[in-house]
């Protein structure tokens, strides 16, 4: 069975997290090509194209959709074209927050609109808040500040540079993210894998390792299993079954279990911390997907 696997034309040499999965997809007999997603390539040559490390993709939006688009109507997209679609923006938090899953407390600021910064810190209550964009990754265009005139002062400007071009969202600051981290269960055809937890250097807000953050292997506790269920269950209903989903979780103060965000595009799926085991089990899920 031959498929592709999508990537971007500058990927790290350092970034080798997926090798011993395409290693068992050849254990399990598939053709595997590993191919740019930008390149000239006839997608309908393989029975599947898998996106994995698309990492170029927020910085080239519509491009990147209109190539979902071409592909899709060319081989087998995983995941689905409909779910990609949805998960590129993270307005799809706005969806999940109407479903009743818990996401953390957030106002919405939308593209256009003309916000308040100071007025919205005093009806919620915050004494800290953190600006990120809806489209985004890697900490892009994050803004974490207090409710003093000096931080008022920055947000204000922050969202008055941003707001005419995109989408943000306002939250409070969780600060023990800069203590216990992020965390994240990975989940291959709705089956949990293993999880993660994402630490920063100290003082810091950001998890990914090009800012010093360091990850370790992780048992998704109860209430964080229970939240990434209900996220789960409602986003199959409503578009179908995922082969790979990554749920990120930030944590309140009194042990609440927030989803951060659910990454059904172009995750990183820490095999190093699921194993040999975790390889095979997502390598199954994408050969009976495909035979189905």
């Amino acid at each position: 069975m031959k498929i592709a696997i999508a990537t971007c034309s500058d990927l790290p040499e350092w970034e080798k997290d997926d090798l011993p999965f395409i290693d068992a997809l050849k254990r399990h007999n598939f053709d595997v090509e590993v191919i740019p997603w930008d390149s000239t390539t006839d997608w309908s040559l393989y029975e599947a194209c898998l996106i994995r490390t698309t990492w170029d993709y927020q910085e080239r939006f519509e491009e990147f959709t209109a190539w979902i688009e071409t592909v899709s109507m060319q081989t087998k997209l995983l995941n689905p074209k409909d779910i990609l679609s949805w998960n590129s923006h993270k307005k799809y938090l706005m969806d999940l927050e109407d479903a009743g899953i818990a996401i953390a407390p957030s106002e919405w600021l939308l593209q256009g609109g003309n916000y308040e910064i100071g007025a919205i810190m005093k009806r919620r209550g915050w004494q800290k808040g953190f600006i990120k964009p809806l489209i985004g990754a890697n900490a892009r265009e994050c803004c974490r500040f207090e409710i003093d005139a000096e931080g008022l002062r920055t947000a204000q400007e922050h969202i008055d540079r941003l707001t005419p071009l995109e989408d943000l969202v306002l939250q409070p600051y969780l600060t023990n993210v800069e203590e216990f981290g992020e965390t994240s269960g990975i989940f291959f055809d709705h089956e949990f894998s293993h999880g993660t937890r994402k630490v920063p250097v100290k003082g810091d807000f950001r998890v990914q390792d090009d800012y010093g953050a360091k990850d370790y292997p992780y048992e998704l506790s109860d209430k964080e299993r229970a939240v990434a269920e209900k996220a789960l269950s409602w986003v199959e209903t409503k578009f179908g079954r995922l082969l790979y989903a990554r749920i990120d979780f930030l944590h309140g103060n009194d042990g609440e279990a927030y989803l951060n965000e659910m990454e059904l595009i172009e995750p990183s799926l820490f095999f190093r911390h699921g194993g040999k085991s975790s390889c095979n089990l997502l390598a199954e899920k994408l050969l009976k997907q495909l035979s189905s």
